[in-house]
């Protein structure tokens, strides 16, 4: 069963999310069978923490309570995340603390690229927290990473999870022009969950950014990702496959929300597996190159097998 810990009670530090530590304790639901997964005791798990530790990188992986790190750590797949572990919003979700973020490390793109080169990855990809205190919310940043992995790592491909960069105008051109093989920013929910779950973004400014990616590089490969179980309606889901095909989305994902804790954004309904499988049908029906859609689909999961299926599959149209 997946391990969820309540951060927020932690009296050996600082809150982790001391903006949420005020809030009434939201219901749990008990967790049905199918949400199952393995516990991260294996060799190769403890090797890639090795790794991660010994270049100081923070993980997506650990800071946001993934429930399939002990599958991916096992294979050394790990998600970077960068530009630090504090994020500047504090969406209801996610399980990222909040803060105010220090500054940006200059060794830190060399340091992903050296760990990657360690771990011996065909596909990396490379996420980071909110910067909204950065003029260009971090995509020159991203830009140099892209950059040192190339260096090092001439084969590797990659895919960057980016933030929205809202009100940062030109950090998509940044980014895309540095080349990662493919965009990924994630949508999270549908626009009536917007101002409960995701309220510092903006549903059409997201789609926006992707869609701009398209405009920049047709041939870049975009992914963007959606939460169910957070209230949300079947009709207000297929929109959002609408909006997304509309902006050109190569490929969409579509995973169960966990609740991290308590303070967080409780699960309103557990999807069972079968309906999973109908919004993958659908999905493909409205034209998405590539649908991932179960319980435990997290935007990173399987992403090098899928960067490999989604080059296969755009081949043979």
């Amino acid at each position: 069963m997946a391990a969820l810990i309540d951060t927020i009670r932690d009296a050996a530090g600082p809150l982790r999310h001391p903006e949420k530590a005020h809030r009434p304790d939201q219901p749990s639901l008990r967790k049905p069978d199918w949400i199952r997964v393995k516990a991260p005791v294996s060799r190769g798990y403890v090797e890639t923490q090795s790794i991660v530790r010994e270049n100081g990188l923070h993980t997506v992986c650990e800071e946001a309570g993934c429930p399939n790190i002990g599958e991916c750590w096992e294979k050394k797949h790990a998600t970077f995340m960068i530009m630090g572990d504090t994020c500047t919003r504090a969406c209801a979700f996610c399980n990222v603390k909040t803060g105010l973020p220090g500054a940006l490390d200059a060794a830190e793109p060399v340091h992903v690229a050296e760990a990657t080169a360690k771990l011996g990855l065909n596909h990396v990809v490379v996420t980071s927290v909110d910067r909204d205190d950065l003029e260009d919310g971090g995509a020159a940043h991203f830009a140099a990473v892209i950059g040192a992995i190339r260096a090092r790592c001439p084969n590797t491909t990659i895919e960057v999870l980016t933030p929205d960069f809202l009100r940062k105008n030109g950090a998509a051109d940044v980014v895309v022009a540095a080349r990662p093989d493919i965009f990924n920013h994630n949508l999270e929910t549908v626009p009536s969950k917007y101002l409960t779950v995701r309220p510092g973004a903006r549903y059409f400014a997201s789609i926006r950014l992707l869609q701009r990616v398209k405009e920049i590089d047709p041939a870049m490969f975009t992914k963007s990702g959606i939460m169910v179980g957070l209230g949300e309606e079947r009709n207000e889901l297929l929109q959002v496959m609408d909006d997304l095909r509309a902006a050109n989305v190569d490929f969409l994902t579509i995973g169960q929300y966990l609740q991290p804790s308590r303070k967080h954004h409780p699960v309103m309904r557990f999807v069972p597996p079968d309906e999973f499988k109908a919004l993958e049908a659908t999905a493909y029906a409205k034209g998405f190159l590539m649908v991932s859609s179960s319980p435990l689909t997290r935007s990173s999961h399987h992403a090098g097998e899928d960067f490999a299926r989604l080059k296969a599959l755009r081949s043979a149209r």
